[in-house]
């Protein structure tokens, strides 16, 4: 009998950012379907809520618990550079372990929010760098990618791309972005975002007018390189965000706030606090698949992180995008809303509420158009597994092919 294939997906996983545990739900309903031999465990931020989630045994990505808080006091600071070291031999160890690791989707390769160099880029290069070293194949599948100012960043997500056995981008501006920092994307492949492969939520059913409308916040500080201007684009968020709130519940509009991250509640909680309304309620949701159905029941959905986007499309609701990245712009072109974007650093309440008011006007048009595109995100999603699985696990498909010729 063979040894089962050994899986690892990496990233930051079970960390409370909803975006990333969807991919990675994607990828493991792949892998059971598809690999149901394979042995998959991860390495990743949240080992416990991965494994109470997932059933899989999960380690702790970083050997200082602190990593991702701000270190002052002398004691965080020696023990963030102890941890830089010590991971070194984690990292080589637990990728040595396996036949292939898979970092599901994420937006990995970019720096569109708050990035240090020595936080998760140095992390993906020493998967990477452990992969090439122990002949590990090391897949970034569906993965975000973009322009990064920072050199010494940038430096290191180059090296991680280059030293990956396999890459797969989530839209045409991620590859580009690859190859303009020097890395060879001629053999690589644009899929749709892995969330699409996820299970589709059923319709919600009809509500009277006026409908509810889902609003995804996000504690939005600006990107890598806005740093000096944060809390400017956030107090200008903020207030643009309520002022639309506010309007919508004026004109007797119900409205469901959303999230993506746990860091976002603060942002409802501020929301919640100044428009003091009924009409105005706050979602628990705790997956992708319960931000689909609240997306699902909604009339209209206006979200602002790429996956509270990726799950309204996904659930065919004609949805307006607070944009923040070149993503979403990517995102609402392939699904077939691009005059539908908002810019999240400028919003404009009154200009956000004409938009709203045009969409809402084309609602049953833009609902025939999202299904046609959820039909080929579909398809195009079952080509990317099938190319993961020539990629990552040829003498498997080898084997069965020839147990089949075999079989009388």
């Amino acid at each position: 009998m063979r040894p089962a294939v050994r899986v690892g997906v990496f990233g930051l996983l079970g960390s409370g950012n909803l975006g990333n545990d969807g991919s990675l739900e994607a990828v493991l309903g792949y892998l059971r379907a598809e690999h149901p031999e394979a042995s998959v465990d991860a390495l990743c931020g949240g080992p416990e809520v991965v494994t109470a989630r997932y059933g899989i045994p999960a380690t702790r990505l970083h050997w200082f618990r602190g990593e991702y808080r701000t270190a002052s006091r002398a004691g965080a600071i020696a023990g963030k550079g102890m941890g830089k070291l010590v991971d070194v031999v984690r990292t080589a160890a637990w990728v040595r372990r396996h036949d292939v690791v898979i970092v599901p989707g994420m937006g990995v390769l970019e720096a569109t929010l708050p990035l240090r160099p020595w936080g998760f880029p140095y992390s993906l290069f020493l998967l990477c760098a452990s992969g090439r070293l122990f002949g590990t194949r090391v897949a970034l599948v569906g993965v975000g990618a973009g322009p990064i100012g920072n050199r010494l960043t940038r430096g290191l997500v180059r090296r991680s791309a280059r030293l990956a056995a396999y890459r797969s981008y989530r839209d045409a501006q991620s590859r580009d972005a690859l190859r303009e920092m020097g890395v060879d994307t001629a053999r690589d492949e644009v899929y749709p975002d892995l969330a699409f492969a996820l299970p589709t939520p059923r319709p919600g059913a009809p509500s009277s007018p006026p409908g509810p409308v889902c609003v995804g916040v996000m504690d939005f500080h600006g990107g890598d390189d806005d740093r000096a201007r944060a809390e400017e684009i956030h107090r200008r968020y903020l207030d643009g965000t309520t002022r639309f709130v506010r309007a919508l519940v004026e004109d007797g509009r119900p409205v469901r706030l959303l999230t993506g991250d746990e860091c976002d509640r603060s942002v409802v909680a501020a929301i919640l606090e100044a428009v003091d309304s009924p009409l105005v309620t706050a979602s628990e949701a705790t997956s992708l698949a319960d931000l689909m159905k609240e997306t699902a029941a909604a009339d209209t959905v206006v979200a602002t992180r790429y996956h509270n986007l990726v799950c309204a499309l996904k659930a065919g609701t004609p949805t307006l995008a607070l944009s923040y990245a070149a993503k979403s712009d990517a995102l609402m072109d392939r699904m077939g809303l691009a005059a539908y974007c908002h810019p999240a650093r400028e919003v404009d309440a009154d200009r956000l509420l004409e938009q709203f008011r045009a969409l809402e006007q084309r609602s049953t048009e833009l609902r025939r158009t999202l299904a046609e595109r959820n039909l080929v995100a579909a398809r195009q999603l079952r080509e990317q597994f099938t190319a993961l699985t020539a990629a990552l696990f040829p003498t498997t498909d080898h084997a069965q092919a020839r147990t089949r010729q075999e079989t009388p």
